[in-house]
């Protein structure tokens, strides 16, 4: 269905494509993996025409087209599901899908034919979504099956789907599969980029593995496994789980109590109490939107609490400023990388000092020292593999992967006494996630105190020495990660 021809594309003095080449069937589910900066999401950019390439060919149906907007690729019969939802919450269903190809005049719009189409492709898909509902309403879950319809309802017969398990839990992910399965059944293609190696095995038909911009590998997904996957992309054999020695905790570091924290409409974070100790990794296991990002940001001074205590070493720091946790000995590395945790626009060096720029030895007497600012980025890019190993490059200029490494370097040098860490491998490959996991046990074992937040079930139980689940700002319980079923756990998440 879609055959792209010797594809090159740069950016300056970066080749992001270099002579790209890969059949997609019509029907099939097609798989594209890589690391990041490997070129993947280039690719399928040029194929919606976000990017025009460079050179070579794009087929569409067998024939030569040319894609230079969005638009053509719609009108070809081309859709994208980004990463990132691009719904409205204060608008229904309905009117969400049909902006931008509203039915009937700009005066008078003819809704009540569009949810008419909107429920028909619903319920020929089994998908459940209500035209009529508010989207603030709906789950994660069922706004990712909005984005589906939305592709649909604009006659898309190739869907692009861009990290679509990304926030989803187990059990929406095997119905997500399911909707998958029945669109292939009805004759659409779909293509993922993923860095999920196990949900690729389960969904797929076909893999296009990409490495510095190139294709390396076009395999039928029956004929090869994880661990061959993994070599393909990295070049080199790959731990796909953690070696992780028993914990042996001490005293409590972090203690909460009752703490509440109030969201943007109404109580996040409801009456939790836990503590995390020295020398263990406590993890937080939740849907997003659950009270998870509520509860670290207070814990790291950014949001205040409504009531409940904070006790850090024995001391309360419920109303202790960000700054002064850091002094203390507290890190965090934030959930959004580019909201919280970077400047986009400044250099690798100065990012490095975010937070510790006021104090020696990086400051003295309010004049900051380049000679200390350059040892300290030179640490963290040869201690923590950050590319290109550039202090100068922009943080922009960085893969999200080699993004993440950066802030995780920067935290890591001070040592923390506590690390307070969200979605450590979001958006990160596999051969970055192998290193950035080794990374939060070699601190767990020097003592350190973590609590840690993903959506990765695997994840979470891979490096959790306990497990606490979220669930409508409560936690409604407390596992051992060890002999309790990452099934088990996606029921507690979802209240089944």
């Amino acid at each position: 269905m879609l055959e792209l021809r010797n594809i090159t594309k740069t950016f300056g003095s970066v080749v992001a494509n270099r002579d790209v080449s890969f059949t997609v069937e019509k029907g099939k589910i097609h798989a594209i993996v890589g690391e990041n900066g490997a070129g993947k999401s280039t690719i399928m950019k040029i194929a919606y025409g976000f990017y025009n390439a460079d050179s070579g060919e794009i087929l569409f149906d067998g024939r030569e087209v040319s894609i230079k907007t969005p638009h053509d690729a719609i009108a070809l019969g081309i859709g994208m599901v980004h990463q990132h939802f691009m719904l409205v919450e204060a608008m229904t269903v309905a009117e969400n899908i049909i902006l931008g190809a509203e039915t009937g005049s700009p005066i008078n719009l003819d809704l009540e034919k569009a949810e008419t189409e909107i429920r028909k492709l619903s319920e020929d898909l089994k998908l459940g979504v209500d035209p009529r509902a508010m989207v603030e309403d709906l789950s994660v879950g069922q706004q990712q099956r909005v984005e589906l319809l939305k592709a649909l309802y604009r006659h898309a017969d190739l869907l692009i789907l861009d990290e679509p398990t990304a926030v989803l839990s187990p059990q929406e992910v095997e119905d997500f599969f399911a909707i998958l399965r029945r669109m292939r059944d009805q004759g659409k293609t779909i293509i993922i980029i993923t860095h999920k190696l196990d949900e690729v095995l389960a969904i797929s038909d076909e893999v296009t593995v990409m490495r510095d911009g190139k294709v390396v590998g076009n395999v039928k997904t029956s004929e090869t496994n994880a661990k061959e996957l993994a070599r393909m992309i990295v070049g080199r054999d790959v731990l796909l789980r953690v070696e992780k020695p028993d914990a042996h905790p001490t005293g409590n570091v972090l203690e909460v109590g009752h703490l509440s924290v109030k969201g943007r409409h109404e109580v996040a974070v409801d009456d939790v109490t836990f503590a995390v100790k020295a020398g263990e990794i406590v993890g937080i296991a939740g849907i997003e939107g659950n009270g998870q990002t509520e509860l670290i940001e207070c814990l790291a001074g950014l949001a205040k609490a409504v009531s409940g205590v904070i006790s850090f070493d024995g001391s309360d720091i419920t109303s202790t400023s960000a700054r002064k946790r850091k002094e203390l000995g507290i890190a965090h590395i934030p959930e959004d990388r580019h909201r919280r945790g970077l400047l986009l626009n400044s250099d690798l060096a100065e990012n490095s000092i975010l937070g510790v720029h006021y104090r020696p030895p990086i400051a003295s007497a309010g004049l900051i020292s380049s000679t200390a600012v350059e040892q300290r980025v030179k640490e963290i890019i040869e201690n923590f593999d950050v590319r290109p190993p550039n202090a100068e490059l922009p943080a922009r200029a960085l893969s999200g992967g080699n993004q993440q490494k950066l802030i995780i370097g920067r935290e890591f040098e001070i040592e923390p006494r506590l690390l307070l860490v969200s979605q450590p491998t979001r958006g990160v490959d596999i051969g970055a996630i192998e290193f950035i996991h080794r990374k939060l046990i070699e601190l767990r074992d020097s003592g350190a105190a973590i609590l840690l937040v993903s959506a990765e079930l695997e994840e979470v139980t891979a490096l959790a020495d306990r497990l606490l689940v979220i669930r409508e700002g409560k936690i409604v319980g407390e596992v051992d990660p060890k002999t309790t079923s990452v099934e088990d756990i996606g029921l507690m998440m979802t209240g089944g």
